[in-house]
């Protein structure tokens, strides 16, 4: 029986399943984006936080899932370093978007979509992408992401929007000002990240109608902008995976109601779905 290492990775965190004789190990490292990490950067994030947990062990095929893959270019450097990590090894480089679809539909037809650090989504025939909305990034787009979300959040802060009570609750929770944010997002790196983590204050204050309203209108505006835009949207499900998915998987269940669409799985982490997958 073959060995085989499958990485799921965003921008954020890096989730591997290591398959030897039968039995699975669960392994996180720092998330991987050839936009903001050269290659050599990516081979030493390898060598420190991955190769220590799978030592003396001799891997037959590695399937790398990963943000930022569209690009060939992407691609092509991904796989070189890999090659360099396990440089006997097979390995298959595909996006985060084609592995999210395989985990979430298999083999079947279905509309697939990311929402984590980022957003994104596609028409899956059960083998392929055959359609893929424009994805154009944080700055630009990444509609329902955490990164949208949390520019949000930070904007409410920010503007003086929030009420007393979430700007009380903002406060004890991130202790930080409008210099700090804002040296934070142009001119430190990740920063995609870094406005994701602010996503985590909208789940924590569930039930008051300015984190319901962003919530809703964040997610509202990646069904208008992105769903709507497919025939298939009403003709095969509707699939989710991701943080924000996971996290906020009532509100996209009101709205696939609303759309008149039908709702399929919601995963928090592709990682069973592309297990099962590479074990059919």
């Amino acid at each position: 029986m073959a060995t085989v290492l499958i990485a799921d990775s965003g921008s954020t965190k890096c989730e591997w399943r290591l398959l030897n004789e039968g039995k699975s190990k669960k392994i996180f490292t720092t998330g991987i984006s050839p936009y903001f990490l050269s290659a050599g950067q990516i081979q030493l994030l390898l060598e420190k936080e991955l190769l220590p947990k799978i030592k003396n062990t001799v891997i037959d095929e590695v399937f790398y899932y990963g943000t930022g893959l569209k690009d060939d270019a992407n691609k092509r450097l991904i796989k070189n370093v890999l090659k360099k990590v396990f440089p006997d090894t097979t390995a298959e480089v595909q996006t985060d978007l084609l592995g999210a679809a395989r985990a979430l539909s298999i083999n079947e037809k279905g509309v697939c979509c990311i929402l984590g650090t980022g957003s994104n989504s596609c028409y899956y025939n059960g083998k392929k992408i055959i359609k893929n909305s424009p994805g154009i990034g944080y700055i630009l787009g990444d509609e329902g992401s955490g990164a949208y979300l949390g520019k949000k959040v930070i904007q409410y802060f920010l503007y003086n929007t929030f009420d007393e009570e979430l700007m009380f609750a903002f406060n004890e929770k991130y202790n930080t000002n409008a210099d700090e944010i804002i040296m934070n997002v142009y001119t430190k790196p990740q920063p995609n990240r870094y406005l994701a983590s602010y996503a985590l204050f909208l789940a924590e204050n569930r039930g008051h109608y300015m984190v319901e309203n962003i919530i809703e209108d964040g997610l509202n505006d990646f069904f208008f902008t992105h769903l709507s835009k497919y025939t298939e949207s009403w003709l095969y499900p509707v699939h989710f995976a991701g943080s924000i998915s996971y996290g906020f998987k009532d509100v996209l269940k009101n709205l696939c109601h609303s759309y008149e669409m039908e709702m399929g799985t919601v995963l928090k982490h592709p990682m069973d779905g592309l297990m099962k997958y590479h074990s059919k």
